[in-house]
Formats: structure tokens, sequence, C-alpha cells
């Protein structure tokens, strides 16, 4: 079993005659496209026949730069040293940015239209992209001069794009200083970070203060990082007319800031709930004052059976079988077609992702497997993200693309598909470890989710005055862990440095991608919910809300399915089912702590 994932699909080499060949016919695609653009622009003389080869032309260069960008991205995420990928990644950025000031024009020319619905509803063609136009009126009103567009794409080469790139390198390679069984050892970050779901208290401890040691080496070029990407995204935010990044966050979101305000309302809500959760945790592993942090992803109770990756994969699949054969047979095949890469190694990013692919009909999925039952969860998410992508094949590509916080939604899905099949044939300890797993996973979403909202909130507001030392970004972090989980976590165990390994804060494309997730699991339970009412006639309704979330706001998506996310009490019910498996956790905790 090869546990790589193949990337020959895509590319055989970056010295293969199909990489240059395609590479070549990227410059082409470019100057063509450009000639072309001034040549449309210049009147609005058959606006139907522009717009149609539009559609096409865009396209065809959307389908070249997917898989171009696609091997090397997903080259560097598991080599960061790799030269040639990170060399082509960034002739490819190069190459992006030189359209940059025809893309302005055209979407100026796009929104200056007249009778755009009528022309749309002379054409299938249009029809059938019609959110994607709608789209570009509306955003054409954020676009600056069409040589601002290009300059600003050009200098995030050497600007955003190159400190994330920096970050990555940095956490990638770091190696921590640890003593194990005697022996002292130099491992990297994310074996560490693994070491939190150990079953070993005294483990996870040194790994976690091992951890937090390893950090000053980094900090200081780690914080130059996020300091450039957070200062990039300020300037160029005003320069737009956006009132901060936030605001930006939720046009590109497709999302409203009532749908936004009434979910974090009710989260709020439900903090006592998930605080009490967090005391009694640390009460079941010896703590007085609150949960350690070292403690949040501590097994409680016993899972008898590891998973290692064999184990899992079977898991998932028989369980998504459940649910539909197309969700099975998608996971098989991404599976039996190397399409994951499983296992941790140095110069392998941390974390995992999915990465579906449009252009070639397949996804590639990253993980750091570790033979938990954790990672059989973090395994079913992710394949629920590549069946998102599965749902959108029929789709063209211009219309596969979708906003964050749907994004969430397939992959939290099909976790709860995980959790809830592994409960019924558990035994009573192994069933409490599940209930606390995923009351735990529950409380990453909700309560961790929101300090990290309160974090990059605080981090865009201070950043507007002047960059923020290491130290200041460790004291905001610590002040908003401290405003999330109130009393749950001990204060003398938090992780100020929870800003350095997580990814999601350093896309300068993708700020806030942190109540995306709330918004997923919160809505994914609402679906459940209807799943369970229902039954496997389900699973058809839910493959075709997939397939339209790329030309759908998110209220109008949610509406196929009967949900109104304005209303403060739909999420309210949503967090209801997790208090109630809260207050079930607190009562068996309460029977293994009298005994």
């Amino acid at each position: 079993m090869d546990y790589n994932w193949s990337l020959k699909e895509l590319y055989s080499s970056f010295d293969g005659e199909d990489f240059k060949g395609d590479m070549a016919k990227f410059d082409e695609y470019i100057e063509e496209y450009k000639s072309w653009v001034q040549k449309v622009t210049s009147d609005y003389n058959d606006v139907l026949k522009k717009l149609e080869t539009y559609i096409d032309t865009e396209s065809k260069g959307l389908d070249l730069i997917t898989r171009l960008s696609s091997f090397a991205e997903l080259t560097s995420s598991v080599d960061t040293k790799n030269e040639r990928a990170l060399k082509n990644l960034e002739i490819l950025q190069v190459k992006g940015a030189s359209t940059a000031e025809y893309n302005a024009k055209l979407q100026r020319w796009i929104g200056g239209i007249p009778n755009l619905d009528q022309v749309i509803e002379s054409s299938p063609k249009l029809k059938e992209h019609t959110f994607m136009l709608k789209e570009i009126v509306e955003k054409s009103r954020y676009l600056l001069s069409d040589r601002e567009e290009a300059v600003i794409a050009r200098m995030r080469n050497t600007g955003s794009s190159a400190w994330t790139k920096l970050k990555d390198l940095l956490t990638s390679t770091l190696r921590v200083d640890i003593e194990l069984e005697g022996e002292k050892k130099q491992l990297p970050l994310s074996i560490i970070r693994n070491m939190a779901y150990e079953e070993d208290r005294e483990l996870r401890k040194k790994a976690y203060e091992a951890e937090l040691a390893s950090y000053p080496k980094i900090e200081d070029s780690i914080a130059a990082s996020l300091n450039g990407i957070k200062g990039e995204v300020i300037t160029v935010c005003d320069m737009r007319g956006y009132e901060s990044p936030l605001q930006e966050t939720l046009v590109k979101s497709w999302m409203d800031e009532e749908t936004l305000e009434a979910m974090l309302k009710a989260m709020r809500e439900y903090f006592p709930a998930f605080r009490k959760y967090y005391r009694k945790k640390g009460e079941l592993l010896g703590s007085k004052n609150g949960l350690s942090f070292f403690d949040l992803f501590a097994p409680v109770g016993k899972m008898e059976k590891q998973f290692n990756y064999e184990e899992g994969k079977k898991f998932v699949v028989e369980n998504f079988r459940t649910f539909s054969d197309r969700l099975a047979d998608f996971a098989q095949k991404a599976i039996d077609n190397n399409w994951i890469d499983v296992l941790p190694r140095e110069g392998k990013v941390g974390g995992a992702f999915c990465q579906n692919i449009h252009a070639i009909g397949e996804s590639r999925i990253m993980l750091n497997y570790g033979d938990t039952f954790s990672d059989v969860v973090t395994m079913a998410h992710e394949l629920g993200h590549g069946f998102h992508g599965e749902c959108l094949l029929q789709e063209s590509i211009l219309n596969s693309d979708y906003p964050m916080p749907i994004a969430e939604t397939a992959s939290t899905f099909c976790e709860t598909i995980v959790k809830k099949a592994a409960v019924k044939n558990a035994s009573k300890d192994e069933a409490f470890f599940i209930l606390e797993t995923e009351i735990g996973d529950c409380g990453q979403v909700i309560v961790d989710i929101y300090s990290r909202f309160l974090f990059e909130s605080e981090v865009f507001k201070r950043r507007k005055e002047s960059s923020l030392t290491a130290k200041e970004l460790n004291e905001i972090m610590l002040w908003a862990q401290k405003e999330a989980y109130g009393d749950g976590l001990d204060p003398e165990y938090l992780h100020p440095y929870m800003w350095a390994p997580k990814p999601h804060y350093y896309y300068a494309s993708y700020n806030f991608y942190n109540f995306p997730y709330a918004f997923g699991l919160l809505f994914a339970k609402g679906l459940y919910a209807e799943y369970l009412k229902r039954g496997r006639e389900f699973a058809e309704d839910y493959e075709k809300l997939l397939s339209v979330t790329g030309k759908n706001k998110i209220a109008d998506v949610t509406k196929l399915m009967g949900i109104d996310v304005h209303d403060v009490d739909f999420w309210r019910s949503s967090l209801k089912t997790i208090e109630e498996d809260i207050n079930k956790f607190l009562e068996l905790s309460d029977e293994r702590l009298n005994k």
C-alpha cells in the first residue's frame, strides 16, 4: 500500500513534456486573453457573443491554472523544501498576476453592461452562469483602477505569498527537543502536536512544554510573517472601500452580517455549558482549576481498539455506506487511487486538508495520520470535502467554487456519520470515549473557533496602528482563550503560541477562516437531524444541495432545506443538541468519579 498520494494524474514531473507543454499553453493563453480583453471592452456591441466567449475563455484558463498550480502546491505541501515546486509556484503566481489589470478591466466592463438580465435570459450558457455574472457586477464596485489591480497582484508575490511560504517552511522544518524514555530526541512539530492525543498525561504535558519551548526559535520570523500578511490585507481592504477585512470576508463568503451575528449570539449563549464540560473533564483527569490546555484532546474513557490506517479507512467506507452508496464509493475510489497522503514526516506541513481538482475530476487529501479514533474522524472530514467536489462535477468549472462557510458542511456531516456509527457497536467505556470526543470536537469548533475569531479581530484592530511583536501576539491569544473558555481552562496552562501553528491566519485571500467551521458544524447538525427523520431518501436532496453551492448565496442554499440562517433559534436548536450531549457526559462523569 502506497501511503503517499499520486500526482501523476496531473503531471509526470516538473521536467515532463506534459508539464512544460501546459506551461507554454498557459503563456499563449495569457497573451490571447490580454488581446481579447482589450478588444471586448472597447464598446458594448455584440454583448451576448462577448459574454459567451468570456465563459469559454475563462473556463479554459481556469482549467489550465488549476492543473498547474495544484501540482506545484500539492508537491510543496508534503515537501516544503522542494525547490522545483516552490520555483514553479512562484512563476505561476507571477504569470497569474500579469492578468490582474485585464481581469479588472473585463470585470468593470461586465459591471457596466446595460440590461444584463435580458442578455442573460437570451442564452442558455449565460443562464447557467447567472450567479457568477451577478457576483462580478456586485464586486466590481470594489475594484480599483486597472493599473492599481495589476500592481497589487504583482506585489503579493513578494508580499503575502512570500510570507506564507516562509511561515510554512519554518513550522514544517522546526525540530522540537524532547526527552522520551531517557533518550533526547529532535522531532518534527507535527509529530509533537499529535502527542496531544496520547493516553499518557505526562507525555502530553511533556510534549506541550516542549512545543511551547520550541517556538522562540522561530517566533520573530513567524510574527513578521503574520504582520506582513495582515498589514497587506488592511491596506488593500482600505483601498478597495471595504469597511473591514471581516466585511470583505462576508462578501466573498456570499454571507451577510445578519447570519454571522445570529450564529455568534447563539454560540455565546451556550458557552456556560461548554465550560461545565471542560471543568468536568479536567476533574476526571485530576485537575482542580479547570482543564489544562495539554488535556484538551486527551482521551477520556477507553477506546480499546486502535485504528491503523488500514482499519481506519475500512471503518470510514463501511459507515459511509449506511448513508449512501455514492458517498462510500467515492471514499473507496479516493483510497484505491492513491488520492490520500497519509503519514506525517519531516518537511510535510501539519494538519490536514482536501483540495478538489475539478479540472481532472479528482481530489487530493493530506492527512497526518496517527492511528487514533480522532485520525479516523479527520479522514472522514476530509473525504467529506472531497465528496462535495464530487457532487459538483456535473457543474462547469466556473460554478464549482463555493464559499468558506458552506465548505465545512459536507466535511462535518461525514464526521457525524462516523462518530454516530462508532457508538453503536461500542462498549460502555468506548461509548463514553466517543461521546467525549464528539463534545471535544464541538468545543473546538464553537469555543476555540470563537477565540480565534476574537484573536484575528484584535490583531487586525492593532495592526492598523503598528506591527505586533511575538509577545503581543501571545498576550492577545491568551486574552482570546480566556474570553472564550472562561473558567473552563486552567489559567496556568493555556497556549499563548496557538497563533503560530494554525495555517488559517496566514491566508491573505481567506481572512477569518474560523467562523466558517462553526457555521459548517451547526448547519450540518441541522441537516443530520433531518436525515434521521427521513432516512436514506435524504441522501438525494443532500447531494443536490451540495451540487448548487457554487451558484447561490448561503441563505438561499439553506432555504433549499427549509432552514433560515437569519433566525437565531435555528442556531440555538443545533447547539441544544450539543448541550444535551454535555449533560449526558456530566451525568456519566459523576458516576465515574463517585465509584
